[in-house]
């Protein structure tokens, strides 16, 4: 009955849709991340071949958010999902100091696209409960983010198991791309 009483909401007020692609390396967290943000809950992944699509609302505004698999042999497939596209979200194991500055070199290879060229960049600096994860400060000058000019782009700190800092994120994406606070 709910699912029903929500499409008709829906159908009566229809709200924008907006395109997220979530990137990342292997183990990232990206999975969880939009399984936590669409179900509210922590489910059991696998390493994601291709990518996962859902739907999430967010104070009125649909998301329609792609998450890609991250393993090397993948990464070269990313640029097929652009067109469209937003926002991107990057997820960072705030842990995995050793792989950083491979992250580093696909951001800056997915930064001039011409399908991404209006896109916001969240990065979601994932796994800070864990110890020995480096802070955001840290990151942002490990992923050198100041030298990013041509994007709006923000980083959040975040644990995608507890939740902790997802919807922070999301709504900064939510007043971005529609120029507004979300409600």
């Amino acid at each position: 009955m709910g699912a029903l009483m929500s499409k008709m909401w829906f159908m009566l007020f229809p709200t924008a849709e907006y395109k997220i692609v979530v990137v990342g390396l292997d183990n990232a967290g990206k999975t969880t991340t939009l399984y936590k943000l669409h179900l509210g809950e922590v489910v059991t992944t696998h390493p994601t071949v291709g990518s996962n699509v859902e739907e999430l609302v967010y104070k009125n505004i649909r998301f329609e958010v792609w998450d890609l698999g991250g393993q090397d042999r993948l990464r070269t497939s990313w640029a097929t999902y652009y067109r469209g596209t937003h926002a991107v979200i990057v997820v960072i194991d705030s842990t995995d100091r050793a792989r950083i500055s491979i992250m580093k070199d696909e951001l800056f290879s997915l930064l001039p696209h011409e399908d991404l060229q209006s896109a916001v960049i969240l990065v979601f600096a994932n796994k800070q409960d864990l110890q020995d994860a480096m802070t955001p400060a840290e990151i942002t000058d490990a992923l050198s983010l100041h030298s990013i000019k041509k994007h709006d782009w923000h980083i959040q700190a975040c644990c995608a198991v507890t939740g902790e800092g997802l919807y922070d994120g999301l709504g900064w994406i939510a007043q971005r791309v529609t120029g507004k606070a979300p409600s």
